[in-house]
């Protein structure tokens, strides 16, 4: 049994555990297959999941900031109206002031840094609670948006709106797919076999014994078949439909973000203030800097966020962004983060936002009041959160813990205070008053 174990960790690239690390993973599969028996195998019809990918991006784009701003531990109530804020400026800009979409598009993404710095100013230097802060910004921005727009509802012109509702585009012969899309699964594909080699490369040149050349081999099928699979259902789907252009820019933030936190230096810095911010000032850490940045870019995400939805209904209205914070912080917590700070990923937090994503459209599916929507997407949250309050009270690593267990830099020796013990133990980030310079590498 231990070597079978050994074999399974092999596979999944983990260290340890088996198959129960990827106990959100296996929750979304059961899921989606369970859903796509109950709705006769609409759930998984080409056009549905599509549909899913773009009426709920922009959450699990403000996800990927939330899960930032959690392992920093902080909270950010303002997401929602930061959103819309600058939703209503870019539609100003090109119906009003008769500005290009790009142009737009610029002025939105300033919008959300000064929004970002403004607010990481008041967190960071003022060392005013984020919960604070962030509250007075969701009052302060919904009122700027309802003050810029007349609570009227401002469209957008058709080139603004391929963000949020365009496909990439199709080109030569009429397979009866999209050809775009299989090409784009081809790439996939083709990527995903370079890194697995690379990565059995840069463990040999590092004097480290890679895992068995079957393991490799079976994890590339297993990752190849599913991205195959997600091909052909984005390629099959109605006539000039494809891979939706908001599901490219949520792919290419999860791996830029997921790079950033896991082998950067501020990634480093991010769990280290988050687990102990005690422990990370006296390692070198500029916690105040990482405080700041993080509150800065959340917002940004948020400008993104609040483009793509007004790009995906056309318009600009005065109820844009109600409620998104919420679904961004269930999202991240359904994932797996620690409510304490310093645990979380951007991988759990989108696999956590699918889970909601999938339960809701389902339930939709098959005609379950939406009230009712509401009370059972409240009770997975609060059951996700449970289990890992849990585990940890039983000394097992959290959802999280298990889904990053393998994936975590692979030199813990220098990580200092990011080290395993600070994240998730439990307490409560406490506030740094010292400026430091960061001296960790």
């Amino acid at each position: 049994m231990t070597n079978i174990k050994k074999n399974i960790d092999s596979i999944l690239g983990n260290k340890g555990g088996g198959i129960s690390q990827y106990g959100m993973i296996i929750a979304l599969i059961v899921i989606i297959i369970g859903f796509q028996i109950w709705t006769g195998g609409n759930t998984l019809a080409p056009g549905n999941v599509i549909n899913v990918f773009q009426q709920y991006s922009y959450i699990l784009i403000l996800a990927i900031g939330m899960v930032m701003v959690i392992v920093a531990g902080h909270i950010d109530l303002s997401v929602g109206s930061v959103a819309a804020f600058v939703g209503i400026i870019v539609a100003q800009a090109m119906a009003v002031w008769h500005w290009s979409w790009w142009a737009a598009i610029i002025l939105g993404l300033v919008v959300g840094v000064l929004v970002g710095a403004w607010q990481g100013f008041w967190v960071a230097y003022v060392r005013v609670p984020a919960f604070i802060v962030t509250l007075a910004g969701q009052l302060i921005f919904r009122g700027a948006n309802q003050a810029i727009g007349n609570s009227t509802a401002v469209p957008v012109p058709d080139d603004f709106q391929n963000i949020g509702n365009g496909y990439i585009s199709d080109f030569g012969p009429n397979t009866g797919f999209s050809n775009g899309t299989l090409l784009l699964g081809i790439v996939t594909i083709v990527a995903i076999v370079i890194f697995e080699f690379r990565a059995r490369n840069n463990r040999v040149k590092m004097g480290a014994q890679p895992a068995p050349l079957w393991t490799s081999i079976v994890r590339i099928v297993v990752l190849g078949g599913v991205t195959a699979y997600a091909t052909i259902l984005f390629a099959s789907g109605r006539p000039n439909t494809s891979v939706p252009i908001v599901a490219i820019i949520l792919g290419v933030l999860v791996i830029i973000y997921g790079f950033v936190t896991n082998t950067t230096t501020f990634g480093r810095h991010l769990y280290a203030v988050g687990g102990n911010s005690n422990a990370a000032v006296l390692s070198g850490v500029n916690s105040r800097r990482v405080n700041f940045l993080v509150m800065l870019n959340m917002s940004v995400l948020a400008a993104v966020a609040g483009m793509v939805f007004v790009g995906y209904s056309g318009s600009s209205g005065p109820a844009d962004g109600t409620g998104w914070e919420l679904d961004a912080i269930a999202a991240v917590f359904v994932g797996g983060a620690a409510v304490a700070g310093g645990v979380g990923t951007v991988v759990a937090s989108i696999i956590g936002g699918l889970v909601l994503a999938f339960l809701a459209n389902g339930l939709s599916l098959k005609g379950i009041d939406t009230n009712l929507v509401q009370i059972i997407r409240g009770l997975v949250l609060l059951i996700a959160v449970a289990f890992d309050v849990y585990n940890k009270t039983q000394g097992r690593p959290s959802i999280t813990g298990y889904l990053t267990r393998g994936f975590g830099r692979k030199n813990k020796k220098d990580d200092g205070p990011t080290s395993g013990g600070l994240k998730g133990s439990g307490a409560q980030p406490q506030s740094i008053d010292q400026d430091s310079q960061v001296l960790l590498p």
